[in-house]
C-alpha cells in the first residue's frame, strides 16, 4: 500500500556505497527497495531487497515491480551497481568487455526505463547514477578504457535524460567519484591511491551519500554532474 513516505530503489545495495545509501535512505524517512547479486535478506519491514544481475533485463523490471507492489510509488532510483576492470586497452578479453557493458550500461538502461515509466504517472521523481571521474579526465596512472566508455556513457546520458524529462516533474542527475574506501580496493592499497587525489586522502561512502542527500534535497538542480572526487576534475 502507498503512504506518504517516500520510496527510494538502490542498485549495487549490498556493501560499500549502495549499504551507506540504504542506511541514509531508510534514516531519512524513505522505504527502500535495494538489489543486488548477493544482497541479503531484511528484517526491516521499511526495506525491501531483491537479489539478481543488474545487467538482465527482468531484474530491472522486478526490482520497480517489487517498489510499486509493496510501497506504491518509486520517487528516487540510484544508480549504483557498476564493476570496474583496469588495465592496458589491448589487454581486456571480450568477458572483461562484455561484464563492464552489462553492469554498468545494460544495468542502468533497464532499471532506469521502468523507473521512468513510473515516475511519468506520479509526474515526479529523480533518477542519480554513480559515476567517475577517470571516464572524463584520463589519467595515465590507471588505464581504463572501458570505464571510459561505459561510466562515460551514463555522463552523457545523464543531461540528455535530463532534458527530455523535465517537463514531466523528473530529474536527473549524477555523482562523479574519486576513488572510494570500500571493499573494492584493498586497504594495503589505499595509502597509495590516496596520494592521486590533491586533497591526499580518500573519498569515504558517507561523502557519496551526502552528495547525493543533496541533490535529493535540490529540486532546482537536474541535468548536473557532481563532482566528489578529492579535487580529480580541476586537476593537480
Amino acid at each position: 500500500m502507498s503512504d506518504t513516505s517516500k520510496v527510494a530503489v538502490v542498485t549495487g545495495a549490498s556493501q560499500g556505497i549502495g549499504a551507506g545509501l540504504v542506511a541514509a535512505f531508510l534514516g531519512q524517512g524513505y522505504k527502500v527497495v535495494a538489489t543486488s547479486r548477493s544482497i541479503a535478506p531484511s528484517d526491516d519491514p521499511n526495506c525491501v531487497t531483491l537479489r539478481g544481475d543488474i545487467g538482465d533485463p527482468e531484474t530491472g523490471r522486478r526490482v520497480i515491480e517489487e517498489a510499486l507492489s509493496r510501497f506504491g510509488r518509486v520517487d528516487t532510483l540510484v544508480n549504483n551497481a557498476g564493476v570496474f576492470i583496469g588495465g592496458p586497452f589491448t589487454g581486456y578479453g571480450p568477458d572483461d568487455y562484455q561484464r563492464m557493458l552489462r553492469t554498468n550500461l545494460d544495468g542502468f538502461f533497464h532499471v532506469t526505463q521502468h523507473a521512468v515509466t513510473a515516475m511519468e504517472r506520479q509526474g515526479a521523481g529523480h533518477v542519480v547514477q554513480i559515476t567517475t571521474t577517470l571516464a572524463e579526465k584520463a589519467d595515465r596512472r590507471f588505464p581504463s578504457v572501458l570505464a571510459a566508455i561505459t561510466k562515460g556513457g551514463l555522463i552523457a546520458a545523464t543531461p540528455s535524460l535530463a532534458i527530455e524529462y523535465a517537463g514531466r516533474g523528473i530529474r536527473v542527475n549524477a555523482v562523479s567519484a574519486g576513488v572510494i574506501r570500500t571493499p573494492m580496493h584493498a586497504e594495503e592499497t589505499h595509502a597509495d591511491l590516496a596520494k592521486t587525489h590533491p586533497l591526499q586522502r580518500l573519498g569515504d561512502v558517507e561523502d557519496i551519500v551526502r552528495a547525493i542527500l543533496y541533490l535529493e534535497a535540490s529540486p532546482f538542480v537536474t541535468g548536473d554532474i557532481l563532482h566528489v572526487d578529492g579535487g580529480w576534475s580541476a586537476g593537480g
